[in-house]
């Protein structure tokens, strides 16, 4: 698996489970088992925990094709003590990842890690504060303590970094750093002053220290382009 090389590599943003647009899309595009997809966090596969999450991969594999799953804030880590005697860990394109024997086709992504694809690196910096914490935790509804990067994880990623000379070809992240945030897209009623903003600022922190090429990221329900910075929702684009 870790010599393999594809055909053509798309990106996208959030699917938050719902797959009948991107299903329609692959179509489209005319996606086959020969191609990459990257979904830039918040892929929902991983939400519940339990067999719900079955029936959710299941419509995800409708889409043919390998697909790499960045870590978002509405799921829970493929580490995570709930779900982790489901996922092995692999060598995966020069680095470390995460996969299932039921779904190998869907590729989980660890924080940190630096693949060689088709001839280009990828940095992938999961991870994001939900701003709907304290509505969701009031609901019932299910949150992710370790939905941000620790520090320590955080340092980490800094010194792998510096390690390779502050240079990098592409970001995939969850979030934007922080002078790229969409304001437009804040959500109406939310205190901005109580957002933990933290991963937008260490993404900042990690642009500002680094050459790199493109940086693309989700999260933010919207479709952007700002400088290098991409911020995907629905649509997907190739590179």
């Amino acid at each position: 698996m870790s010599e393999k090389q594809f055909e053509n590599i798309y990106l996208t943003g959030d699917t938050h489970a719902s797959f009948k647009d991107l299903r329609l899309k692959a179509r489209r595009f005319g996606l086959t088992e020969r191609d990459l997809l990257i979904i830039l966090g918040d892929v929902g596969i991983n939400y519940f925990g339990d067999p719900r999450d079955e029936q959710t991969k299941s419509g995800l594999a409708k889409v043919p094709c390998t697909i790499l799953c960045i870590h978002g804030n509405h799921e829970l880590r493929p580490t995570s003590p709930e779900i982790s005697h489901r996922y092995k860990k692999i060598e995966w394109m020069g680095d470390t990842a995460y996969v299932e024997d039921a779904f190998p086709r869907f590729i989980m992504a660890e924080d940190g890690s630096r693949y060689h694809i088709n001839g280009r690196d990828f940095l992938v910096i999961g991870g994001a504060y939900s701003v709907d914490k304290y509505f969701r935790i009031r609901m019932g509804y299910r949150w992710f303590p370790d939905e941000q990067l620790n520090e320590a994880e955080m340092d980490a990623i800094i010194s792998k970094i510096e390690e390779h000379g502050n240079k990098e070809d592409i970001i995939l992240s969850h979030t934007c750093p922080y002078n790229n945030r969409p304001i437009e897209c804040f959500m109406p009623g939310i205190d901005q002053s109580q957002v933990d903003e933290s991963m937008e600022k260490y993404l900042q922190k990690v642009v500002d220290k680094t050459e790199y090429n493109a940086l693309y990221c989700g999260h933010w329900h919207t479709e952007k382009t700002d400088g290098k910075i991409r911020i995907l929702f629905h649509d997907i684009i190739i590179l």
